[in-house]
């Protein structure tokens, strides 16, 4: 890992090293637009086509009704699934928004209303391995929102089968429809509807370039959806001062750099943290993983900065704003109104970043690439939209009627004043 001094960086270095790695999104564009279109014209036989070029097989069904699938898991993993299901659940259930509703002025009665997004597709990526922890941060929100249409999308497995924990999830969520398919065929699929795939009018869920991509042109096309955020490769940032494990410091930081070579793994400490003793204590733990390849990958291209105090490990993070941030520090809960930008945090040495991405109950499904600076992780909030509903009384718009009259006056809006003083001249002869 690269090591810098935060009192020695300049502003071009600070700049530098809060920036991710540039995505070639032109190349990436010119290879999901032609699947994009491709999926347009053909439907189900486009989504088959590039999951049989990609995953080399067709499955059939392409779409099935998960709530008619019979599936048989371990009693020890169903277990699992089901108390991180009710932990996430709990803390997502308090999350629904309450009734909103205030009379700004005597008989002018203003309220807002949430209704669900009624079409949501979620992306669970596949591939290397099933992500069940991935479909209930996204479906259980979903669910509590009311969505009415849910189409669960991932990739097949090689003889076109989905596995059965994510079927077990999906009937637990009430998803109504399953795509067996990925990549950026699959949300082409629901983005722009199918034979056999409902469109959707939002898509949740990470992916790989191409998923990003895909997500990031159909927003903006004739198929009009909404995307959760833009998203990058996984990242952590971790603080840490000289009261901090070493290991269990190395174990946060490579716990994100297993994920992918181009993981972000960053470590901010104070000069009394041992160093020395976390870099040892992170090749010893790479020797233990399967997937040290990857892991040591993304370590050998993360860093250090060491910083006077914590107030200027949190300078830098703000400015990082990192998709989780570690606090492995003396009281750490003294520090939390002065974190602006993560979108995630962990507190203390007893919480591993990891307890976030299972079972805890908060969402895993966050903005990485700097974006946690304006965008929030998947709430109930990502699956409501909100309506403002209003009812004037005549005695309220006598009030507030001359406001109207005198503002569309002013921007010279004929029909608007006219839309009022019309009934304020029938509210007077009648009285």
């Amino acid at each position: 890992m690269k090591k810098y001094s935060y009192k020695n960086l300049s502003d071009d270095e600070f700049k530098q090293l809060c920036q991710r790695p540039k995505m070639d999104f032109r190349s990436i564009f010119g290879k999901v637009n032609p699947i994009i279109q491709k999926v347009k014209q053909e439907g189900n036989a486009g989504i088959n086509h590039f999951t049989q070029q990609f995953d080399g097989v067709i499955p059939d069904p392409l779409v099935i009704n998960p709530a008619k699938q019979q599936v048989s898991i371990d009693d020890n993993i169903k277990k699992a699934i089901d108390t991180a299901f009710d932990n996430i659940y709990r803390f997502h259930k308090a999350q629904l928004p309450k009734p909103l509703e205030v009379e700004t002025m005597p008989g002018v009665q203003c309220k807002r209303v949430a209704r669900p997004i009624e079409r949501v597709g979620l992306y669970v990526p596949g591939g290397t391995a099933i992500l069940p922890s991935t479909l209930m941060m996204l479906g259980i929100p979903a669910m509590l929102a009311g969505c009415s249409t849910t189409v669960v999308a991932t990739p097949p497995k090689s003889d076109g089968s989905i596995a059965d924990e994510i079927l077990y999830i999906a009937k637990k969520i009430g998803a109504t429809h399953l795509l067996k398919a990925g990549g950026a065929q699959a949300v082409a699929g629901m983005a722009i509807g199918t034979e056999s795939v409902p469109k959707v009018d939002k898509i949740l869920g990470p992916g790989n370039q191409y998923v990003t991509a895909a997500k990031m042109i159909l927003q903006n096309s004739e198929a009009q959806i909404a995307i959760d955020m833009p998203a990058g490769p996984s990242e952590v940032l971790v603080i840490a001062d000289g009261s901090a494990n070493p290991a269990y410091v190395a174990a946060d930081l490579l716990s994100q750099a297993e994920h992918g070579k181009d993981s972000q793994v960053v470590l901010v400490a104070t000069e009394d943290f041992d160093l020395h003793d976390c870099l040892q204590e992170i090749e010893h733990q790479l020797t233990e993983l399967p997937r040290q390849d990857i892991a040591r990958k993304s370590i050998k291209q993360s860093f250090t900065v060491t910083v006077n105090n914590l107030d200027e490990a949190l300078e830098f993070s703000n400015r990082y704003a990192p998709e989780h941030l570690i606090l492995q520090c003396e009281n750490p809960e003294q520090y939390e109104d002065k974190i602006m930008n993560a979108g995630s945090v962990f507190l203390g040495e007893w919480t591993p970043e990891s307890a976030g991405d299972y079972a805890s109950g908060t969402n895993h499904t966050l903005p990485t690439y700097g974006y946690a600076r304006m965008f929030s992780g998947v709430s109930v909030d990502s699956f409501l939209k909100q309506i403002t509903m209003q009812q004037i009384t005549a005695d309220g718009l006598k009030n507030v009627g001359p406001t109207i009259e005198k503002l569309a006056e002013l921007e010279k809006l004929e029909a608007h004043k006219s839309a009022v003083s019309i009934r304020l001249k029938d509210i007077i002869q009648n009285t």
